[in-house]
Order: C-alpha cells, then sequence, then structure tokens
C-alpha cells in the first residue's frame, strides 16, 4: 500500500518542483502525470474504486492548470501548495463522509474479497483515511499561513510538507500490524493460524 501513495503523489510531487520555475508548466507537467497513471492503472485492471486520489487529482490538476493559463498573475496560484493539499483533504473527507473511505478501494489491492468484506478491514482503512485526512487539513492551513506570512521561506514550506506527508507514510505502514494483533489478542484468535 505505501508504494501505492508514493505512486500516487507523483503528479503533485511534479506540481509542487516544476511550479517553483513555472505555475503553467508545473499544473501542465502534474497533470499529464496524473493521466499517464490513471491510463497505467486502468490498463492493468484496477477498479474505479481503488482509484479515487488519482480521480481526484485529474479533476484538480485540470482546473489548476485552466487557471494557470487562463490568468497567470491570478493571486490564487500564490498559494498553490496549500490549495493542493486542500484539494486533498476535501477529497479524504469527503470519501469519509460518503462512507467509503478512499483506503478502502487501495486496500483492497492487497487483499482478497472476503478479507475486504470483514468489518476490521473496514475499521482499518477507515482510521488510515481519517489520518491522512487530518494530516491534509492540518498541512493545507499551515502551508497557507506561510505562503501567507513568509512566502520565500523555501525551507520552511519543504519541511512542513515533509513533515505532513511523513506523519501518515509512517502510521498507513504500521498500523495495519497493530490493528490485526489487538483484534486477534482480543478475540483469541491465534494469528499464525489464520495465515
Amino acid at each position: 500500500m505505501l508504494l501505492y501513495y508514493l505512486r500516487t503523489f507523483l503528479p503533485w510531487i511534479l506540481l509542487a518542483v516544476v511550479s517553483g520555475w513555472n505555475d503553467q508548466a508545473g499544473a501542465a507537467a502534474g497533470l499529464a502525470a496524473a493521466l499517464v497513471l490513471l491510463a497505467q492503472d486502468l490498463r492493468r485492471g484496477h477498479r474505479l474504486d481503488s482509484l479515487i486520489l488519482e480521480l481526484s487529482t485529474i479533476v484538480f490538476m485540470a482546473l489548476l492548470t485552466a487557471l494557470a493559463f487562463a490568468a497567470p498573475d491570478s493571486p490564487l496560484l500564490d498559494y498553490g501548495a496549500s490549495m493542493a493539499i486542500g484539494w486533498l483533504a476535501l477529497t479524504a473527507w469527503g470519501t469519509l463522509l460518503a462512507g467509503r473511505p478512499f483506503t478502502e478501494g487501495v486496500g483492497r489491492r492487497d487483499v482478497g474479497d472476503e478479507i475486504a468484506a470483514t468489518n476490521l478491514f473496514k475499521r482499518i482503512t477507515a482510521v488510515i483515511a481519517i489520518v491522512w485526512a487530518v494530516s491534509f487539513t492540518v498541512m493545507a492551513l499551515v502551508l497557507a499561513y506561510v505562503q501567507h506570512a513568509a512566502p520565500d521561506d523555501t525551507a520552511l514550506l519543504v519541511a512542513v510538507k515533509i513533515a505532513g506527508f511523513t506523519v501518515p507514510i509512517v502510521f498507513t505502514a504500521r498500523y495495519p500490524e497493530i490493528a490485526q494483533k489487538r483484534y486477534f489478542a482480543r478475540h483469541g484468535i491465534d494469528r499464525e493460524a489464520v495465515r
């Protein structure tokens, strides 16, 4: 699952890096990468419910690209990083409110239908989605403040992004194992017998 997230955020990374030189090129690069990744995933047969972040990324990148070309002097472009992370926060919270956390579709890639139907799986993926949503929300707010108060402090902007992504990545990598151990211990299930 961790590799999935790193791959999924490639368009956002391109946006962040290339926009440092040119907003139009950054938005176009992010959009192009998002379209290529979605096409690859569809060719591999991935279900649409596992591609929520990819689809959301394409919508955001298309809107941002349109803005960057239609109004290249828009003050909104000065807040590109916080808008991008805010969009991810809205996506994460939206999927949670809809009762279909984006992480559920992602998690289904690594497990069979029998496991994906369990309450434990649904609980794990919901908790992971909440952590991502909270992290995105906090990161977007902090980035908006930094972009307003110290827009030229690149080191601080990068530090906020690194911290904002590191926390949910580490949590995503570790939480499923912890949750399974707790569940099996609580229900007196021998984990080795289940494997």
